[in-house]
């Protein structure tokens, strides 16, 4: 009886892990200072890993991240981020021609 009892507990565990909700969102938010969403899409804007208000304040200043499990009206993306908008604008930017020395 003493090994069915722990083995029993460790099933129970394993379980219970399998049936657990993943612990991602299915819908991420992003609204601005003044309240409109900069951002909407089921792909997080900011490394989820990092404590959010530090990442958040970095990509919408005054902003804040919202996100749920519904994934209702996120079919839609919304990609205006001000800190996203000035990386593109560099990097899309053409290059200049060195002027030729006479």
């Amino acid at each position: 009886m003493t090994v069915i009892r722990p083995a029993l507990t460790t099933a129970a565990a394993l379980l219970a892990c399998l049936f657990a909700q993943a612990s991602s969102a299915a819908c991420y938010v992003v609204y601005a200072a003044d309240k409109q969403i900069v951002y909407r899409s089921q792909l997080p804007p900011v490394d989820m890993s990092r404590p959010l208000h530090e990442t958040v304040q970095q990509i919408a200043p005054g902003g804040m991240l919202v996100f749920t499990l519904d994934s209702n009206g996120c079919e839609l993306e919304i990609h205006n981020l001000p800190g996203a908008a000035a990386r593109v604008a560099v990097s899309t930017a053409p290059l200049k021609k060195p002027t030729p020395r006479p």
